[in-house]
């Protein structure tokens, strides 16, 4: 009695395709065997957002199919947007498949700012979401914010695949985290490609906004010392912490260096690594993430650099960039997300697309 309350309570499948990545969903929708679901979407001439669902959702599953690109703002609002059309129309229950999150990065206090991923967590929430699949958050941490459950997959097994059959003489290749914050990382696939790790070290310009003060107040003055009404001083004073220059700790001489990382926006940092690296004797350099983002005049900047290959997933679309630029290399992770689907959809454990994946990756 109970299986077949279960199953009645189980809605039929339903998948709907954002502006974002139509490409990505008709990936996901043929190989789950059914066809997207209706859906009009336009802009007015100011710009807002209109949705129309132009079949029935009401006791459906839905699946949203959204990521984040250039046009974040956008993006979210449309999906938001989508959500609440469905719930609105009694769908059973609706889930966002958003394989690259926006404001993901934004998940730490930043001095007078506010953790914008915290918002975005919640608007989904009210929005009307009750489940979330996304791939590789830039902090795990980021997880918590929500309120319902929250898959967040490893494209690591594909970029690894990648790196085994397309590079014949990958055992001679070292793993390089491009700063000390990234070496979690490196380690994790150097451990399943049984390779050695190199780390970058030393001074690497960050944006003030991305800065961390530790608090939300601005720092003492030089030479500003805090006393009290005796006149003895409370606040020790700190010098100011200086890195040393860049520096390669571990041996890329003759061989292939390959950088990793969650996601790859300002190249401007990677292009560095990559002349150092050549400078200390690697013959390739590749550069391996989950999302390209390439933001900019990214393609330009990576085909006037050292860097050799490029290789990212198709978590967001970068077509344009490709045409730009001929070392960009894409790895399709819409088996992932359509294998995550059907087994939310038919109550399976999602366990065994974490297998071999360490708390590190």
């Amino acid at each position: 009695m109970s299986i077949q309350l279960q199953a009645a309570q189980k809605g039929q499948m339903l998948v709907l395709a954002g502006t974002s990545h139509p490409e990505l969903a008709q990936l996901v929708a043929s190989k789950l065997g059914i066809r997207l679901g209706e859906i009009t979407i336009y802009h007015k001439q100011n710009r807002e957002t209109q949705v129309e669902i132009k079949e029935s959702v009401r006791g459906k599953d839905v699946y949203i199919i959204q990521t984040g690109t250039k046009d974040t703002n956008n993006d979210i609002m449309e999906l938001m947007i989508i959500a609440y059309a469905c719930r609105t129309s009694a769908a059973n229950s609706i889930i966002g498949v958003i394989p690259y999150l926006p404001y993901s990065k934004q998940s730490k206090m930043r001095k007078r700012g506010c953790i914008v991923g915290k918002l975005v967590a919640t608007m989904l929430g009210k929005a009307g979401f009750s489940h979330v699949i996304t791939m590789d958050l830039h902090q795990k941490e980021i997880q918590g914010f929500f309120s319902f459950p929250v898959d967040n997959l490893r494209a690591s097994a594909f970029l690894i695949d990648y790196i085994q059959t397309s590079l014949p003489d990958y055992r001679n290749a070292v793993i390089v985290a491009r700063n000390p914050n990234s070496v979690k990382r490196a380690t994790s696939y150097a451990e399943r490609l049984r390779l050695g790790i190199a780390v970058i070290h030393g001074e690497e310009r960050m944006a003030e906004c991305e800065e961390d003060d530790g608090r939300t107040s601005p720092p003492l003055q030089d030479n500003t010392q805090v006393k009290d009404a005796f006149g003895l001083e409370l606040l020790p004073q700190v010098a100011a912490k200086e890195k040393p220059p860049f520096n390669v700790v571990g041996d890329v001489g003759g061989r292939i260096a390959i950088i990793v990382d969650d996601m790859i926006d300002d190249v401007v940092a990677f292009v560095k690594v990559a002349e150092i690296l050549k400078d200390r004797g690697a013959y390739k350099v590749l550069v391996v993430a989950t999302h390209g983002i390439l933001s900019s005049d990214a393609p330009r900047l990576i085909e006037d650099s050292s860097i050799d290959e490029v290789v990212v997933t198709n978590t967001i679309p970068h077509e344009v960039q490709k045409m730009q630029c001929h070392k960009i290399k894409t790895v399709d992770i819409s088996v992932l997300l359509c294998e995550a689907i059907r087994r939310i959809h038919n109550n399976e454990s999602m366990s065994y697309l974490f297998r071999n994946v360490g708390l590190d990756d």
